[in-house]
């Protein structure tokens, strides 16, 4: 079986970040890598080629195969800035009805602009999923 190719590397995560178009998204982008880095005390990482990463936790799947990816990231993709709250967005409603103007699924949340969102519930969020991965993964 092959490596998953979402996997860290040493690409510049502000040389991406300021590559990203329009400049609304990558001032989003921005805004959210900043936050990120706060929540998490560290320096964000590429995953693959367009995924920042922060953390990392190790997921075992039911083949017992292994893989590593981040405990909370985004990516400002050109439809929509992706936030993937690992811990799984779906099981704080009470914060996604405090978010505003978002669209769901699983672990990821899709915002077309940040300015639409409550910044305070974001962060929420976004410290809940970090926690919550960190107690659901604890480091070795």
């Amino acid at each position: 079986m092959s490596e998953p190719k979402t996997q860290p590397t040493d690409a510049s995560v502000a040389d991406f970040i300021d590559a990203v178009e329009p400049a609304r998204r990558r001032e989003d982008a921005r805004a959210v890598c900043d936050m990120l880095a706060e929540i998490m005390g560290e320096a964000p990482v590429m995953w693959g080629a367009s995924i920042v990463g922060f953390g990392r936790y190790t997921q075992v799947n039911a083949a017992k195969k292994s893989a590593d990816w981040p405990l909370i990231a985004f990516s400002p993709r050109k439809a929509n800035l992706v936030v993937y709250a690992m811990a799984g967005a779906s099981e704080r409603p009470d914060l996604l009805a405090r978010l505003g103007k978002v669209k769901t699924s699983a672990a990821c949340l899709y915002i077309n602009r940040l300015e639409d969102v409550d910044m305070g519930a974001l962060r929420a969020l976004c410290e809940w999923s970090v926690a919550t991965m960190r107690a659901r993964y604890p480091a070795g």
